[in-house]
């Protein structure tokens, strides 16, 4: 085996590997940000109005901002990153 192949073999394994982790890394921020919005209603649990919704109107009710993170972040995993993926591979 010549030397210039065996070069370029492994230059293709560290090119695949850094496309790899690449990919990993963009498939694990929707997750992510899930988990953060999972987080933040736990710690600020005031925050989510549908625990104690007296008195409060539909819009209080739907705006709830760690819900929107929850649900930014499964977008994000569904919709966004299968596209960006595709250009990494």
């Amino acid at each position: 085996m010549s030397a210039d192949v065996a070069h370029e073999l492994q230059q293709r394994t560290k090119t695949r590997d850094r496309v790899r982790t690449r990919v990993r890394i963009v498939l694990a921020l929707g997750p992510l940000t899930s988990v953060a919005g999972v987080v933040w209603g736990i710690a600020q649990p005031w925050r989510l109005t549908l625990l104690h919704p007296l008195g409060q109107g539909f819009w209080w009710l739907f705006s709830e901002p760690p819900l929107y993170v929850v649900l930014v972040g499964l977008l994000f995993r569904f919709v966004v990153a299968p596209g960006i993926v595709e250009d990494l591979e």
